[in-house]
């Protein structure tokens, strides 16, 4: 999900109307509609929200503002699926530093990863979806949009949804990831009633969030920094990104904001735990 601070915010509201949509729907949370494509045996299921009443994929936005200060912090790990001559040219898209960052400050994290990134880094991928301080969730394979007009990137068309999807957490087995989550984020989180639709049989959770780091793009990590301890709130989900070559401050950011959250009270976990907490609510 690399975007301009700006066009993300404009993605942000956007999703939040689709939220109020999907809100309309059951308000417990429940296992899958159908296994995660990614699962084999895990140890404990990781915790969904159903699907609404139409059909319609859940949306999750943050956790409970009352149920402690935790935060989720994100990492989308983007690669298009036709940017691979960029990277046999030596483009980097992915940021070893950043992940040594995360464990060497013991940050639990949610990477949202493109099925073309695990494809290009399999060792990589392997090595954060077997450390049990992170969890992978699916970023799409292709990193195509799901709806028209999404920052200029490539449309997917409905017919294609489910099966790019799915495509992301058969890599993922492929490349040794052994429990990928059951959670999903759009490409530049751009998405309609169409595209929830679409993916309720794969019985995944849409995430997206409520902090926009500003990362992408960016060269100034005290102003990303402050972008973010100033957005968190109790529940948030803040999105970040895992690709050096569009995100080349996200290490330094890491190594500013983690010690500042963690004196304000702040404690950090996965998607997953406050989606559990959530008890349903979108």
């Amino acid at each position: 999900m690399i975007t301009p601070v700006r066009s993300v915010t404009a993605a942000c509201v956007l999703g939040a109307a689709l939220v109020v949509l999907a809100a309309c729907g059951a308000r417990e949370t429940t296992r899958a509609p159908l296994p995660a494509p990614s699962a084999t045996s895990p140890v404990a299921e990781p915790p969904t929200l159903a699907p609404g009443p139409a059909g319609m994929t859940a949306v999750f936005e943050h956790g409970p503002r009352d149920a402690g200060r935790t935060v989720a912090l994100t990492f989308d790990a983007d690669m298009t699926a036709d940017q691979g001559p960029r990277a046999a040219q030596g483009e980097r898209f992915d940021n070893p530093g950043l992940i040594a960052a995360l464990r060497e400050l013991k940050v639990p994290a949610t990477v949202f990863m493109t099925g073309r990134w695990a494809e290009e880094y399999p060792r990589q991928a392997r090595s954060i979806g077997r450390d049990p301080l992170f969890e992978v969730a699916s970023h799409s394979y292709s990193h195509y949009a799901f709806t028209d007009h999404c920052y200029g990137l490539p449309t997917i068309g409905e017919e294609g949804m489910r099966a790019d999807v799915e495509r992301a957490y058969a890599v993922f087995r492929k490349v040794g990831i052994r429990d990928a989550v059951p959670y999903f984020r759009f490409p530049g989180g751009c998405h309609d009633r169409r595209a929830l639709e679409a993916l309720t049989p794969v019985g995944v959770t849409a995430v997206q969030w409520d902090v926009v780091s500003g990362d992408a793009f960016a060269t100034d990590a005290g102003a990303v920094a402050r972008e973010v301890l100033n957005g968190v709130r109790p529940g948030s989900v803040v999105v970040l990104h895992c690709t050096r070559s569009a995100a080349p401050t996200t290490e330094r950011v890491v190594r500013s904001i983690v010690p500042e959250l963690r004196a304000k009270g702040f404690r950090l976990v996965k998607v997953s735990e406050l989606i559990g907490a959530s008890n349903g609510r979108r």
